[in-house]
This record gives C-alpha cells, sequence and structure tokens, in this order.
C-alpha cells in the first residue's frame, strides 16, 4: 500500500482529504505543522508527501528545504499544497524542492493525477472521477 505523509494544519482539510485518499487505497498519516512532517518523514518510509505551504512550527517552504537536504529525504516526492494561488508561487515551491503545486480547494482527480505521475503508476489516475 502506497504510505502518503498529509502535512496540513487545518483540522477539517486534513480530515477531508486523508478520508478520500484513504478511499482511493492510500495509507495517510498526518501531521500538524511543519516540524512534525519533517520529523515523521524523516522517521518513517513515505511514498510521497502531500506539504500545507502553510503551517505553523516551520512553514512548508522551510520544511521542503529541510527535507530536501537530507540524504535519507532528498528524493521523497512532495507535493505543494496552498490557497495562495499567486504568480509565482508554483516556481517558489519548485525552487524550494518541490516536484509539484497543487492548489486548494483541492481538486481529487487533479491531485490524484499528480501524485500518480510522481509514484510512477500510470493508469490509477483514470479511476480517481470526482468524489
Amino acid at each position: 500500500m502506497t504510505r502518503i505523509l498529509l502535512v496540513e494544519d487545518n483540522e477539517m482539510n486534513r480530515d477531508m482529504l486523508s478520508r478520500r485518499l484513504e478511499r482511493k487505497g492510500y495509507q495517510v498519516d498526518m501531521a500538524v505543522d511543519g516540524r512534525q512532517g519533517v520529523d515523521k518523514a524523516k522517521t518513517l518510509a513515505y511514498d510521497l508527501v502531500l506539504m500545507d505551504m502553510s503551517l505553523p512550527e516551520i512553514d512548508g517552504w522551510e520544511a521542503t528545504r529541510e527535507l530536501r537536504s537530507d540524504p535519507a529525504t532528498k528524493s521523497l516526492p512532495i507535493i505543494a499544497l496552498t490557497a495562495h494561488a499567486m504568480s509565482g508561487d508554483r516556481e517558489k515551491a519548485l525552487e524550494a524542492g518541490c516536484d509539484d503545486y497543487d492548489t486548494k480547494p483541492i481538486e481529487l482527480a487533479r491531485l490524484l493525477g499528480k501524485m500518480e505521475a510522481l509514484l510512477g503508476r500510470a493508469g490509477g489516475a483514470g479511476e480517481a472521477g470526482g468524489s
């Protein structure tokens, strides 16, 4: 089973997205701030991280840079999640080390497509539907 780390401080967003991903067959662990996200990512084996960029303790930008600077997590796929779809945010996320970028509110089919592309499981996103 594919193991995902969802780093999200908003409880409603965390609960909703984790339930939707679990229904699609993913195992989802959660972190409520950037520090907890970095610690979990360095301690447990994840296939992919969904990283909110606006987090307490350390923000998603800094958390991503920390993960990229550690040999154990430098190649871990990370998708930035942000409600701030400002011009240049995608580039900023990629410069910080994120592999992809998605905006909130989350459109599940779009996010699943990005996740599947990074996980190398072509064809899996086709059944994403619009739940």
